[in-house]
């Protein structure tokens, strides 16, 4: 199974000084074949990314022969939430999202909270719950079972933990901010 799957990411910024950061879709065959990169940008804690991500991936010349949308959490752009059960029902395309850490150990909600984005916070309540995957990954899913979505991550890793389209978006992202690339997903 090769499967083609966009990983998308979005690149490093400095809090109250950058208003928008990058988002970079890297889209590939299996784990070893990069088909394409796109690249927009979303402002800092914007409002609309679920609608924003849907259009960009839409316009994508690549949409055609996706099998899924891997993603590196919930949140991207700092604090604006996506909502992977809309993104997979406006796409017709399975969403993953894939963690290091149990995220219900994450305090988004606190930070959702301290920003004056306490109404974020249904999308987060709505959100599939995270299941432990093989590699001490945490994966949530919406438009596919939880079995399906495995085997596409799965399918999607080379050697490291994490999927490589996704690994790809993040290595980009910080080299488009930085110069350089750096650090993990």
């Amino acid at each position: 199974m090769r499967p083609h799957l966009i990983g998308i990411d979005d690149g490093p910024f400095e809090k109250n000084a950058d208003p928008v950061t990058p988002i970079v879709g890297v889209v590939m065959e299996g784990s070893d074949l990069v088909e394409g990169v796109a690249m927009t940008s979303f402002p800092v804690d914007g409002a609309g990314v679920t609608d924003f991500l849907a259009r960009w991936i839409r316009d994508l010349r690549f949409r055609p022969g996706l099998q899924g949308i891997v993603l590196g959490g919930i949140t991207i752009a700092g604090l604006a939430v996506v909502d992977i059960e809309r993104l997979s029902e406006a796409l017709e395309l399975p969403v993953m999202v894939v963690n290091r850490k149990d995220p219900r150990q994450h305090r988004l909600a606190g930070a959702l909270e301290s920003a004056g984005l306490a109404d974020r916070l249904e999308v987060v309540d709505r959100t599939p719950p995270s299941l432990p995957v093989s590699n001490g990954l945490y994966l949530a899913c919406a438009g596919t079972s939880a079995e399906e979505a495995a085997r596409l991550i799965d399918a999607s890793r080379r050697k490291g933990e994490m999927p490589e389209p996704l690994r790809l978006a993040h290595l980009i992202a910080s080299a488009v901010v930085r110069g350089e690339s750096r650090g993990r997903v």
